[in-house]
């Protein structure tokens, strides 16, 4: 019963052909498929685009912030060797200080 809804072949010069109409969709089909496939592969090339320049932004963004902290890094630095420099008993004695409170820490353990 099923064969009744199945396009019959028609025989010309002893060779089986489809039907024109079938033929016609076969090529619509596979234009559209072909046209589908393009428009994936552009997609995936702009999505490629994007993903580098949001690599490249995120990639400037950590050098800045790397700068930053190291330059920070080194006013922290500047700062501590100015206070020695001007108040060296002072630090000296801050030194003691924290020298004796992180020996009584590790005697404890």
């Amino acid at each position: 019963m099923d064969a009744i809804n199945e396009p019959v072949p028609i025989k010309r010069n002893g060779k089986a052909t489809r039907p024109p109409s079938e033929r016609h969709a076969n090529g619509r089909l596979g234009r559209k498929t072909r046209t589908v496939t393009q428009d994936i592969q552009e997609l995936g090339g702009l999505a490629r685009e994007m993903a580098q320049e949001k690599v490249e932004q995120l990639r400037t963004s950590a050098s800045e912030f790397c700068e930053e902290g190291r330059d920070k890094a080194q006013q922290v630095e500047r700062s501590f060797e100015e206070f020695v420099r001007q108040q060296p008993l002072k630090s000296v004695l801050i030194a003691a200080g924290v020298g004796m409170l992180l020996g009584g820490f590790w005697m404890r353990r």
